[in-house]
């Protein structure tokens, strides 16, 4: 058939068609049927190589020009099919009927127990205090006096982000600036997230949640922090817990322990949890290391302080008994909605 003619032909078609239409869904199929991938307009382009030199530009444009009318003419119809359509039902609509109830979301458990654990240290008179999650080697490393060769500044235990920038891997990057900025007495936590590129697996991950805290005046001593680590104890996990402290080595803090708290679960006997030994290890604390005094201008024969840091997601595992720190992350509602 002439190219011409043939392109009449669809137009007229078409006119037809949107006459005899009253439906959105038959208008679709329309549109389908001829502005479609393999609708009657797209087979004339297609053919177009097909054609006489002197017929090609003609029908291309004409092609076109119909393609534009056809699109408006749908859009309109379609404008008018829904109008029609909401003038239908809106009469019929019973508004006494009680409507559909949104849903409500739950805070996460990581932020239920940074709430829990911070509400227990303001009531001993800290601090809140926040910081950069970008920071410098400086206020991650240096200040915290760990040297250039310690093992975590390798960049398989450290997220580089450009030049001397890191990705913090402890809020103690925090106790730094505080401490620039303040003379004592100093009494604060920090809370936030913190990142080292673990692989992740049941108990790791590359992304994950720390408190620190920080105590520096003239008189602080270590049976201070054994007495607040003691009393945030037993408010977290209850009053027959017992705690206990086992010699470790940190850069930024000398003496330095380890804190274990007793198997809740077995009551200290030995089981599954506790690998048998019926203690588990939430944090890590000591008193502070004087040269991080040096690094913020402190007085080292006048000041001391104690400083601790535990995981978030340690503790909110034993406080709700979660055995895989990757359903923290992967947004699974039906676990998040047994915290409501």
């Amino acid at each position: 058939m002439d190219p011409a003619k043939l392109l009449e032909e669809i137009s007229k078609d078409f006119g037809l068609s949107l006459e005899s239409c009253n439906d959105i869904r038959r208008l679709e199929e329309i549109r389908t049927d001829y502005l479609g991938r393999k609708g009657k307009l797209n087979l004339v382009l297609k053919d177009i190589p097909s054609f006489a030199p002197e017929e090609r530009k003609e029908v291309g444009s004409r092609a076109n020009l119909l393609k534009d009318d056809f699109s408006i003419r749908l859009d309109a119809l379609k404008f008018e099919l829904e109008k029609k359509l909401k003038s239908e039902t809106t009469g019929s609509l019973d508004v006494t009927l009680p409507g559909v109830e949104p849903g409500i979301g739950t805070r996460h458990p990581l932020t239920l127990t940074i709430n829990r654990i911070c509400d227990i240290f303001v009531s001993l008179g800290f601090e809140i205090a926040e910081g950069p999650e970008i920071e410098s080697e400086f206020y991650n490393f240096e200040a915290l006096n760990i040297p250039l060769d310690h093992p975590s500044r390798d960049a398989f235990d450290t997220f580089y982000v450009k030049g001397k920038y890191v990705l913090r891997s402890h809020t103690s990057n925090v106790q730094i600036r505080l401490m620039e900025k303040n003379e004592p007495p100093v009494q604060a936590i920090m809370p936030g997230r913190v990142y080292r590129p673990d692989a992740v697996d049941a108990s790791h991950s590359f992304m994950f949640h720390q408190v620190e805290g920080l105590l520096v005046s003239e008189t602080v001593r270590f049976s201070d922090l054994k007495g607040i680590l003691m009393n945030f104890c037993k408010s977290m996990f209850g009053p027959d817990i017992k705690m206990r402290m086992r010699p470790h080595f940190f850069p930024f803090t000398e003496p330095s322990v380890e804190v274990d708290i007793s198997c809740a679960n077995c009551a200290g006997v030995g089981c599954r949890v506790c690998s048998g030994n019926g203690w588990l290890e939430i944090l890590g604390a000591g008193m502070v290391n004087p040269k991080v005094f040096e690094a913020v201008k402190y007085d080292t024969s006048k000041y001391r302080g104690f400083a601790f840091g535990m995981g978030v997601e340690r503790i909110a595992m034993l406080l709700y008994g979660i055995e895989d720190i990757r359903l923290f992350y992967e947004n699974d509602v039906r676990f998040l909605r047994q915290f409501a």
